[in-house]
């Protein structure tokens, strides 16, 4: 087979999508025709979901009534409750939303069901439920008793009450629905490419969100954002990044949440982020985090001519709202259920199988030989 190899698809288009554009030479990430700076800030995160699912920003009254929609999807069966209460107190979170989530089909009638109609209401479900999951498990690994969700509250903040127990401050509530809106959607990455796979085959929604979850669950993708936490608090004072980060440099080890394989410049998303992080430690009155990050951005960038990326400054974030570290990457799950699932209705309204091929480079012609005779 004369085929041009490429390691990881780079390069590589497989589709064409309306939903997001990632041009990673400008640094620029576009939601179906707004730039991300128009939505950022500006857009809640309902009107973010309603714009990828349905190709444009809500008025007053579609608001209304898909806020609506997804508030009635706010509750699990009880066969998960009982499912997230069994589970270890230690497990790692994104294993039990991973689980989690693929029980949801089970509980689904209409799981197998591939109209249209079906899967845009069992998106809706993905979107209400995986937040419930999430806070779910962290009650029940604290010994909380879990809450029922508000009627009333938008998609962040009942994530904040449920997680919390106790009704979130404005502040609190942009932050993460800000978030929220940053992490929706980015082209084909590797999760969302997984969900399409999986649904390109003709299985369900749910098969594939619980693959997108176990691909976004890797450190090289959504699980970043802990490694950052990490390395920060390994470095713990200003006065130890330069050698830490030199050190690291001198060994090739990768720093978390900085570069990006598709953006060549700055990470539109980061900007944001970082801005909140400043608000966040002027607020609290504590900048150790963000001076550290401010500080080991500034020698990547000298050093390597590479920006900090989304992961870099979402960590920071959280950390200084006071989320468990674990719960960084659940939350880019929550956030992103809104771009996988759109891509599993946009992939499904025009399917094709993607079956990409491998260049075999093995051995050839052997013959076989009896156990007996093998030496």
């Amino acid at each position: 087979m004369n085929a041009t190899v490429n390691k990881g698809l780079e390069g590589v288009v497989v589709g064409t999508t309306r939903l997001s554009d990632v041009q990673g030479e400008l640094g620029v990430l576009i939601y179906n025709g707004y730039n991300i700076n128009e939505l950022a800030g500006r857009a809640s995160y309902e009107e973010v979901v309603h714009l990828l699912h349905y190709g444009h920003l809500p008025n007053a009254k579609e608001l209304a009534e898909f806020k609506a929609k997804l508030v009635v999807e706010r509750d699990l069966p009880q066969g998960i409750l009982d499912l997230i209460k069994k589970m270890p107190k230690t497990a790692a979170p994104m294993h039990v939303i991973r689980t989690a989530v693929s029980a949801l089909g089970c509980y689904d009638p209409e799981a197998d069901d591939d109209s249209m109609d079906h899967n845009r209401q069992k998106a809706i479900k993905l979107i209400a439920k995986i937040p419930l999951i999430t806070a779910c498990f962290h009650r029940v690994r604290k010994g909380l008793p879990i809450l029922p969700s508000s009627k009333t509250m938008g998609e962040a903040a009942n994530f904040l009450y449920l997680l919390n127990g106790e009704e979130p401050s404005q502040e609190m509530v942009h932050t993460m629905d800000m978030c929220y809106v940053l992490h929706a959607d980015h082209g084909m990455n590797a999760s969302t490419f997984s969900a399409r796979v999986t649904i390109a085959t003709l299985s369900d929604m749910y098969s594939a969100i619980t693959s997108a979850i176990g691909t976004l669950k890797g450190p090289l993708h959504g699980g970043a954002n802990e490694g950052v936490i990490k390395m920060l608090k390994e470095i713990d004072t200003l006065e130890h990044v330069d050698s830490y980060i030199h050190e690291c440099l001198l060994q090739k080890k990768k720093i978390m949440g900085i570069g990006h394989r598709i953006y060549k410049t700055l990470d539109p998303r980061a900007p944001h982020l970082k801005a909140m992080a400043q608000k966040l430690s002027v607020k609290l009155g504590e900048p150790k985090w963000i001076q550290l990050s401010e500080r080991i951005a500034d020698i990547m960038k000298k050093e390597k001519g590479l920006n900090a990326n989304v992961d870099f400054y979402s960590a920071t974030v959280y950390y200084s709202m006071g989320i468990p570290t674990d719960l960084f990457t659940p939350i880019f799950a929550i956030a992103r259920t809104a771009g996988w699932t759109a891509h599993v209705l946009e992939q499904l309204a025009d399917n094709r199988l993607i079956r990409p091929q491998c260049e075999y480079r093995g051995l050839a012609d052997l013959k076989f030989v009896p156990v007996e005779q093998r030496s």
